[in-house]
């Protein structure tokens, strides 16, 4: 039942309390004189010159490959809903991935329905219409237009989508109805998983999130193009957090957080994860988002950020800085095996190359700083057949990216992890080295240190192209775009 069902009975009689008050509201009601002054006098609205969205065609071969996969079975995307976060108040929505994906909307209660139909499939998809004025709930409900803004009708959907809209509240009931096969994209709408609960499988259903997954590793060149924006708004993020690190010692890591959110909500729609601004010792913190410490000249800023683009489509870049603008002899020296790291890292990735390759080559390098300074025991090979160099080195080299941060993390591992890199296909590579404060296995001037450098690798034809690469990486190259960047 939707709030406005709430607050106006269908068939409300003398006995019944028309209007559902809040709790602690200070008006007692709406006059029969205000519910209908408030029905009239309002322009007409309706937008009558749309265009198509930009990625309409993509949008459209995407949900052509998702017919051709699953014949003759009825698939139920679902955006999502609305989540409380505190009291009567909610997060902001992001539509989930794969709807998005499927039809460039980001409405909230969407869901994408495929037909069977002969040897493919009818698309709809349905949404909520503009709020009612008939029956107030343009104003009286608290996702009313009055509120929150105006929504799309289902006409000027139809025109920005390519795809014909319907009122997606008559919809779990046409579901419950609904016969022969069916697959749902399961965890963003209980209602319309409980509408196929006796019509669907956890097995039949997680094929459906897994190829949706795996049509995601290759990009298309309207998604290149987004993530190229995303990036080339991160470097401009990391330029303003570089002019503010002055004002960032004199209050905090927040300082830093709050600077390169300015950016990705001024040029995008939102940041594409917490964004880790970690100072000193909290470098050693993979993901270090609290972003509540001290910022101290002579220590470095391990900055883990990204823009998301309108589309949702998220850069994710790693600089570690020095604060005062120049790294001391030790700190250099961890830095340079970093990015002697990514550099081996980035050369493998290229096409047809294991996925694995750049992680392996990255790894190779960091082992072998790792037995030159005396940290392990070597031999390199040794070292690396233990994974004895994971601990300063924790984590994996990478990871697809794309609508998620994380992305394509549903498909099967044999596609991903131990699968050949094909040109489209876009990963991050971000070797680190952590001294973490209390290990006292390695020399006490190491600990508190942390390092990682990470840039955002497109596969291409005939090798690899790096979009973030107008971010300097070499340690001397970081000092000097520092103190241009100052001024």
């Amino acid at each position: 039942m939707t709030v406005a069902e709430e607050l106006i009975p269908e068939t409300p009689d003398e006995s019944e309390e028309p209007i559902k008050q809040r709790k602690n509201g200070l008006y007692p009601g709406v006059s029969d004189e205000l519910a209908e002054n408030m029905k009239s006098g309002w322009a007409d609205t309706e937008l009558r010159d749309l265009e198509p969205i930009p990625q309409a065609a993509e949008t459209a071969a995407r949900r052509a490959a998702l017919s051709a996969r699953f014949p003759g079975e009825r698939l139920v995307i679902p955006a999502g809903n609305l989540k409380t976060r505190s009291n009567d108040t909610e997060y902001a929505f992001r539509a989930s991935v794969e709807y998005a994906y499927l039809t460039g909307n980001q409405s909230e209660d969407g869901v994408l329905v495929l037909e069977p139909k002969g040897e493919s499939h009818e698309a709809t998809i349905y949404l909520l219409p503009r709020s009612d004025r008939e029956n107030g709930e343009f104003w009286l409900d608290g996702q009313g237009e009055l509120w929150v803004g105006r929504r799309h009708s289902l006409t000027e959907a139809g025109t920005l989508y390519g795809i014909p809209a319907s009122d997606v509240r008559e919809l779990a009931g046409a579901l419950r109805e609904a016969t022969g096969p069916v697959r749902v994209l399961r965890g963003y709408d209980a209602g319309i998983e409980t509408a196929l609960t006796d019509k669907v499988t956890a097995e039949r259903d997680e094929e459906l999130r897994v190829f949706l997954s795996e049509a995601r590793l290759v990009k298309d060149d309207f998604e290149v193009g987004e993530l190229q924006k995303a990036v080339d708004s991160t470097v401009r993020g990391f330029e303003d957090v570089v002019k503010v690190l002055d004002k960032a010692e004199a209050t905090s890591e927040r300082y830093i957080e709050g600077t390169f959110f300015l950016r990705a909500r001024v040029e995008g729609n939102d940041v594409g994860y917490g964004t880790i601004a970690a100072a000193g010792p909290h470098a050693c913190t993979l993901h270090w988002v609290r972003n509540d410490g001290a910022v101290r000249s002579g220590e470095l800023l391990l900055l883990d950020a990204g823009v998301e683009t309108h589309t949702y489509y998220t850069a994710d870049v790693t600089r570690t800085l020095p604060i005062n603008g120049r790294f001391s002899d030790l700190q250099r020296k961890i830095y340079d095996a970093v990015y002697e790291a990514q550099e081996a890292g980035i050369a493998a990735v290229k096409p047809g190359a294991k996925y694995r390759d750049f992680h392996d080559a990255a790894q190779r390098v960091l082992a072998e700083r790792l037995v030159e300074w005396g940290l392990v025991e070597g031999p390199v090979e040794r070292v690396l057949e233990l994974g004895l160099q994971r601990r300063w080195t924790l984590h994996g080299t990478g990871h697809m990216l794309g609508m998620d941060v994380h992305d394509c993390a549903a498909a099967r591992v044999e596609a991903y992890v131990d699968g050949v890199l094909e040109p489209g296909m876009c990963l991050t590579v971000e070797p680190g080295l952590y001294f973490q404060a209390d290990d006292l296995t390695v020399p006490e001037e190491y600990r508190g240190i942390g390092v990682r450098i990470e840039d955002d690798i497109l596969v291409t034809g005939d090798g690899n192209r790096n979009l973030s690469a107008a971010l300097p990486r070499r340690s001397d190259e970081v000092e000097a775009w520092m103190a241009s960047v100052k001024g």
